[in-house]
C-alpha cells in the first residue's frame, strides 16, 4: 500500500489485529511489539509523527524485556525511533539512537553486513545535516563499499550511497568528483529501471505516469523529500534517489516494518533504510 488511501485502509486494519493480539497474548507480547511498530511506521508515513513516537517507544520497551537488549529486532526498533526524531528536528537526540543500532548490528552480523551499511549512511547523512561533513564522508564511503561488495557495483543501493557521496563532495566544492559519481549512479539507474532518464538542468524526465506518481508521493509525505536539484553537475540528487526508486517499484525506506523475531528489516532511506524509512 502505497497512496494515502491505500494507508488510511491500512490503518483500522493494524489497529484491529492489534487489538486481537493484545487480547490473545497479552500487552507484552513479541507479536504485539510487531504490530505496534508497524503501525508506527504508518502513522509516521502519514506525518503523524506525535502519535507514532509512544508505539516505537512501546515496541522496543516491549523487545527489550522479552529479547536481549542487543538483539537485532531491537536496534531495528531503535533505528526507527531515530529517524522519527531526525523528522522532528531532534538531531541531538537521534544520533545516540544511530550509534546504538549501528553497535548492535555491526556487534551481531559483522561490519560488513549490510544492515551495517544502513545504520552508517543513515549516521553519515545525519552528521552531514548538522554540518559535521568531515565525520560524513568516511562513513559514506564505508556504506557505499559494503554495498558495492554485498549487492554488486550496478545494483540500485549502490547508486544511492554514490548520489549520497556525491551531494556531499559538492557541497564541500568537489564538483568534479561530484559529478562522476552522480554519472555511474545515473548509469545504474537507467539500467536497472529498463528507462531512459533524461537529465535536463538537474531535473529527471521519466515517464508521465512515473513523474505524477512522484509528485504524488511528495505530496502524500507531507515533508522534504529526497528530490532532484538543479546544480552545476548534470544530475545531482539530495541524499539519495528513493523517489525514484519508489516510482520503479524498488523499495528504499527509512524505516523498517518487522514482521517477527527473525525477519528480515524491509527497507522503505537511508534508512536505515524510515525503510531502515532508512538511508
Amino acid at each position: 500500500m502505497k497512496s494515502r488511501a491505500d494507508l488510511t485502509a491500512a490503518e483500522p486494519l493494524y489497529r484491529r489485529a492489534l487489538a486481537i493480539k493484545e487480547k490473545t497474548y497479552g500487552p507484552d507480547h513479541l507479536k504485539v511489539a510487531t504490530l505496534l511498530n508497524n503501525l508506527a511506521v504508518l502513522l509516521q508515513d502519514t506525518s503523524r509523527l506525535a502519535e507514532a513516537e509512544p508505539l516505537f517507544e512501546r515496541a522496543i520497551g516491549i523487545w527489550e524485556k522479552s529479547l536481549d537488549r542487543d538483539d537485532p529486532v531491537v536496534a531495528m526498533g531503535v533505528h526507527n525511533l531515530a529517524g522519527l526524531m531526525r523528522d522532528t528536528n531532534r538531531s541531538a537526540e537521534a544520533e545516540p539512537l544511530m550509534r546504538r543500532a549501528l553497535g548492535i548490528w555491526e556487534a551481531r552480523f559483522g561490519p560488513d553486513h549490510r544492515h551495517v551499511a544502513t545504520g552508517i549512511s543513515s549516521l553519515a547523512l545525519l552528521l552531514q545535516a548538522t554540518n559535521r561533513r568531515g565525520e560524513a564522508e568516511p562513513l559514506m564511503r564505508r556504506a557505499l563499499t559494503i554495498d558495492e561488495k554485498s549487492f554488486g557495483p550496478e545494483h540500485p543501493r549502490v547508486a544511492i550511497r554514490l548520489s549520497n557521496l556525491a551531494h556531499l563532495l559538492q557541497a564541500t566544492n568537489r564538483l568534479a568528483a561530484a559529478e562522476s559519481l552522480m554519472r555511474r549512479a545515473l548509469a545504474i539507474f537507467e539500467a536497472s529501471l529498463g528507462r531512459i532518464i533524461r537529465a535536463r538542468g538537474g531535473l529527471a524526465t521519466t515517464s508521465r505516469r512515473s513523474k505524477r506518481r512522484c509528485a504524488a508521493e511528495g505530496r502524500e509525505r507531507g515533508r522534504p523529500r529526497r528530490r532532484w536539484r538543479e546544480g552545476r553537475v548534470t544530475v545531482e540528487i539530495r541524499r539519495g534517489l528513493p523517489g525514484l526508486c519508489r516510482c520503479a517499484g524498488i523499495g528504499v525506506a527509512r524505516g523498517a516494518r518487522c514482521t517477527g523475531r527473525g525477519s528480515r528489516q524491509r527497507h522503505r532511506q537511508g534508512s536505515p533504510t524510515r525503510n531502515a524509512r532508512l538511508a
